[in-house]
């Protein structure tokens, strides 16, 4: 990694044996720039409990790089979760991306549990001393009564004990750091770090972008129309776009980077070295 250039990489966890085994070979690729730590997220409601944690455990051992696992408070209990917390911390887990998550239809929260994200932070902070990551909304969260409500929940977050947060993606860039500028002049100092998404499958990421608020521009859909076919190409535009925009956030001072790597090593890798980092070229990309 470059002197300047910080990144982590959100994977998912498989829904097949085969898939899982993909995926301890994509983290092996990513690896090899040297990212701060490998995040893993949560189905809705706690879903994917299970295989996250397995997930976690499985690149802990096998990459040496720290993990975080992400944690909802929808659908369980504070003693569940605090349980969970805890064996997350005594299993050498020691990154959390805590969320509320989305509730699955017709679900409401637990009426033991934790209302929100903020009241969840506080909680792990009562289990262990966890470095805890939240998520920031530069488009404003879909639920959210305004963007002064949001930015305030944001900040509840960070000052309940978060470390860090860790934006949505955003593909307007200027839309990104007038966020970060409003959030400093909130008095929010905690690091705030850009959501990177390269565009792995633009039909997909449209469906996506409905569910979770975040914009998709005109000219966005045009420069990957008809690429859901064209994997090359769209991989070369991909890379092309998100290498703009991170060196757009770099120039401004933002140096530390997430990418969304939807499990797939090849962009975000390419990424890496357009932005500076080094990492070996695969065999079968040298052949």
């Amino acid at each position: 990694m470059t002197q300047d250039l910080c990144v982590s990489f959100e994977l998912f966890p498989p829904k097949t044996e085969a898939g899982i085994a993909r995926l301890s070979e994509v983290a092996r690729q990513l690896r090899t720039v040297g990212p701060e730590y490998f995040s893993v997220t949560y189905g809705a409601g706690g879903s994917t409990r299970d295989r996250t944690a397995r997930v976690v455990a499985m690149l802990a051992q096998q990459t040496g790089v720290p993990v975080a696992h992400h944690l909802t408070c929808v659908g369980a209990s504070h003693t569940e979760i605090d349980r969970q917390a805890e064996a997350l911390w005594d299993a050498g887990i020691h990154r959390i991306v805590a969320l509320r998550g989305d509730l699955p239809a017709g679900d409401r929260l637990h009426p033991d549990g934790y209302a929100d994200a903020a009241e969840l932070v506080a909680g792990l902070r009562r289990v262990a001393d966890f470095d805890i990551s939240v998520a920031a909304y530069p488009e404003v969260h879909p639920e959210a009564t305004s963007a002064q409500a949001d930015l305030d929940h944001l900040k509840r977050k960070l000052d309940a004990g978060a470390t860090r947060a860790i934006t949505q993606y955003c593909f307007d860039t200027d839309t990104v750091l007038r966020f970060v500028d409003r959030a400093r002049s909130a008095g929010i100092e905690a690091p705030i770090i850009p959501g990177i998404m390269p565009v792995a499958h633009f039909g997909k990421l449209r469906r996506f972008s409905e569910g979770c608020g975040a914009c998709v521009p005109r000219w966005l859909e045009e420069m990957f129309q008809g690429l859901d076919e064209a994997p090359d190409m769209r991989a070369m535009v991909a890379t092309a776009l998100a290498t703009q925009q991170c060196r757009r956030l770099m120039a401004e001072g933002l140096s530390t980077l997430h990418i969304y790597a939807l499990n797939q090593p090849s962009v975000p890798l390419a990424l890496c070295r357009a932005l500076g980092a080094t990492p070996p070229i695969p065999a079968e990309a040298a052949a």
